[in-house]
């Protein structure tokens, strides 16, 4: 607690400093600031380049659209500019605030016209493995079932692969699910599939633009070692009412938005459902009859312009899944709450102040009145504050600083019968609290035209509070001794420094090479010991038994610009080193267990490998071709006898392929190859007999293989002559039967004749959905 005092006294200093000589000091010249957002409804627009005409000098808007640029003593010319819009110039010669509206380019199909777009303002900012997709590219690629899913689309990109067949979860650069970052507006979203993982909790038509993180982090974000997937969801139309409404396979969607006063406050509210329930009274098995199988969410967004220092923003989202058969019945869901409040305080001095709330739960109980009555509930809760502020000093400087605070409370699990008369014998772990803090600096500077630098650095601060229970292990991770703290008592403390550093050096206008460094520290784990995660998957924090997660990672990036600016390529190389990687003991118990801690079996583990990506862009084709090579190990000295062994998330060869062609203004197609190095596991490899019983013996620690995986995906797009678009697909064209699980069993009974048993989810999948706007 001392250093994290005497770390705010440091930052409050600072801020006081900083703000007094952003309002008191502006430097020699004229600053401008404001917003750009588009002109067909008032959507902030993020990374819309503003340039100094002729002087190679500007900046981007930040992530709600705003800019602070200091100008040259005189008359200059500003060019605001963004990838699909016409560029927008403005005469300015002193200091003032303005809002400019750009307008989407109309694009008409004739011969194929190659368009040429700069790829500077993006290239000029020293971030490696940054990815960036809107809504609009997301809605392109082929789907599952007709439900376009962002998350899906970025399973696709180099470094990033789906933990198993169907599923939203993702890893990066072999690191385990639970170390990316999901974010919905600033809010942590811990289970973000629905349907068991077949489908993920964002809605595409609710969400604006995302951004994946997952080489270099800002300095502003930390808590997870892999990656950060930052998504915005729309502000909603500030100038007229609009709607959609869509139906496909599985389920119905709505998208209402508007103005609730023109040009100052707009709405948004966005839902789906699925629909395959309403089906089941019409089966022909009563007991089908009585199930249910649904999920829904909703997502809710109100923004407020109130002043031109002041805008507020109120976003929230629920979803639900449940399943519910003659035996047993599962619930689960998520729900966020985000209020954020930005404010001008000089020209040159933005902020943002958010409270957050994020909140997962769980429940399955029994249905059937013959088996025993019993009920099992869990639940995570996040409360966070937020302050975040960017300086612009000069247009070679900005400064940006700030802080994040998280209470955690985690209830396991609490297990009870339904009624007095119940003899299920009822578990209660007990809740775990704890506080996480982080205060961060950042600065990023242009020391030349052909040179960029950014050095960030993060404290981070991780503190376990009472009432709580620790347990103190021997040797052989039997629990010796219990250890109980009261309420508000802080009864453990971990601090550490997180680094980031990042410099882009530009050997002519088309290339670039880019070089970073992150560390980052991660103190709340999942604990799941299958790749495919569950709903029932539990969450737990680092403890004194449990020292939190660090990470370090070194990138190296070249970048190219074809001439006519129609082709991207990019090649990246990684390493990355961890400690205390957390692992669990062959066979571990990870269900309502008390001392799950004893279940942890931490080591060190090492990812290396790089990444090659190519994109076009024309006005009839475009998409993009990636590969990644992947070499992710891990050695703990209880695992495997101490030998290393090769992580569940290693996918030595990851090939993507994405292509989109317009045949006509009406009619475009689609296509998506994907193709993987099958994960590693641990399988059977003999036998042998005791007392007339075969026990299996198995292989080391993940050394085989399952088969690989590979993937083919159409689709076709048709918009209406008079509105609607239908969008037909095909998932898993050439119908492979991918792998989703291998068993091991007897065949007819016998015992020495064993058999492998394949299970897979997907064959040949059309598709058809009906989206209609108005």
């Amino acid at each position: 607690m001392i250093y994290f005092r005497n770390i705010h006294v440091f930052f409050l200093c600072c801020f006081f400093s900083l703000t007094s000589r952003a309002d008191g000091n502006v430097p020699p010249g004229n600053t401008v600031n404001g917003y750009v957002k588009d002109a067909r409804n008032g959507e902030m627009l993020v990374g819309a380049t503003v340039a100094i005409k002729g002087t190679g000098q500007g900046t981007v808007t930040n992530v709600y659209g705003f800019f602070s640029l200091d100008l040259p003593v005189g008359e200059n010319v500003l060019q605001f500019g963004f990838l699909g819009y016409n560029t927008f110039e403005l005469e300015v010669n002193n200091s003032r605030r303005v809002t400019i509206e750009l307008q989407p380019k109309t694009q008409t199909i004739a011969e194929v016209v190659v368009k040429g777009e700069g790829n500077e303002g993006s290239s000029r900012f020293p971030l490696l493995g940054l990815e960036k997709m809107e809504s609009s590219s997301i809605s392109n690629i082929p789907v599952l079932m007709g439900e376009t899913d962002p998350m899906k689309a970025i399973q696709m990109l180099p470094g990033v692969s789906a933990t198993s067949e169907g599923s939203s979860n993702f890893t990066v650069r072999g690191g385990n699910p639970d170390q990316n970052l999901l974010l919905m507006d600033e809010a942590i979203v811990y289970n973000a599939g629905h349907l068991l993982g077949f489908f993920s909790v964002f809605n595409n038509d609710a969400i604006k633009n995302i951004q994946l993180y997952k080489g270099d982090f800002p300095a502003s974000e930390g808590g997870r070692l892999s990656s950060v997937l930052d998504v915005r969801t729309r502000d909603g139309n500030m100038k007229y009412f609009e709607g959609s409404a869509g139906i496909g396979l599985i389920s119905s969607r709505l998208n209402l938005e508007g103005p609730i006063s023109k040009d100052k406050a707009s709405f948004l509210v966005s839902g789906r459902r699925t629909y395959l329930d309403l089906f089941l009274p019409l089966a022909e098995d009563e007991e089908i009859r009585n199930n249910k199988l649904y999920f829904y969410d909703a997502n809710v967004k109100i923004n407020w312009i109130a002043g031109d220092k002041d805008r507020f923003f109120l976003s929230g989202y629920m979803g639900r899944d449940l399943f519910k058969d003659e035996l047993a019945q599962l619930d689960f869901g998520n729900n966020t709450f985000t209020f954020r409040w930005n404010h001008v305080f000089s020209p040159s001095l933005f902020s943002n102040f958010s409270f957050v709330r994020s909140g997962y739960d769980y429940f399955l109980g029994t249905s059937e009145k013959d088996i025993e009555d019993m009920e099992w509930v869990s639940e995570f809760n996040d409360y966070m504050f937020g302050a975040d502020f960017s300086w612009f000093i000069t247009p070679e400087h900005t400064l940006r600083y700030g802080l994040r605070s998280i209470y955690h409370r985690i209830d396991p699990g609490v297990v009870s019968g339904m009624d007095e008369n119940s003899l299920f014998q009822e578990v209660d772990l007990p809740r775990n609290n704890s506080l996480e803090h982080g205060i961060y600096f950042s600065h990023t500077a242009e020391l030349s035209p052909w040179m960029i630098l950014r050095m960030g650095l993060r404290y981070s601060v991780f503190q376990n509070i009472g009432p709580g229970k620790s347990f103190v292990f021997d040797e052989y991770y039997e629990v010796t001794d219990t250890v109980e703290y009261s309420k508000g008592n802080v009864y453990n403390t971990y601090v550490g420094l997180e680094p980031r550093a990042g410099i882009s050096i530009f050997f002519n206008p088309r290339l670039s090479g880019k070089m970073s460094y992150s560390r980052t520290r991660q103190y709340i784990q999942l604990a799941s010991n299958s790749t495919s995660s569950t709903p029932l998957d539990v969450w737990f924090p680092s403890s004194p038994n449990i020292k939190p997660q660090i990470a370090d990672q070194v990138s190296l990036g070249f970048f190219k610009t074809s001439r006519n600016g129609v082709f991207e390529h990019s090649l990246e190389v990684f390493n990355k080193w961890m400690q205390n990687t957390i692992d669990f003991k062959d066979h571990p118990n990870l269900i309502l267990n008390e001392t799950l801690e004893g279940e942890v079996r931490a080591g060190t583990s090492w990812a290396r490998g790089f990444e090659i990506m190519t994109r076009w862009n024309t006005i009839r084709f475009k998409g993009w071709l990636g590969y990644t090579f992947l070499k992710s190990e891990r050695v703990a000295p209880e695992i495997n006898e101490g030998r290393p062994f090769l992580s569940p998330y290693d996918h030595t060869h990851d090939f993507s392929l994405f292509m989109n062609y317009r045949l006509s203004t009406r009619v475009s197609v689609s296509g998506n190859w994907v193709y993987y190095t099958g994960a590693p596991v641990t399988m059977p490899v003999g036998r042998y007999e005791v007392d007339g019983e075969f026990i299996p013996l198995y292989s080391e620690r993940n050394a085989e293989r399952m088969p690989d995986y590979h993937r083919l995906d159409l689709s076709m797009t048709i918009d209406g002559k008079r509105g609607g678009q239908w969008v037909f697909s095909i998932y898993n064209v050439y119908g492979r039967k991918n792998p989703w699980a291998i068993n091991f069993v007897n065949e007819d009974g016998e015992p020495y004749n064993i058999k492998a048993e394949k299970t897979y989810l997907f064959s040949i999948v059309p598709s058809i959905s009906y989206t209609l706007e108005f």
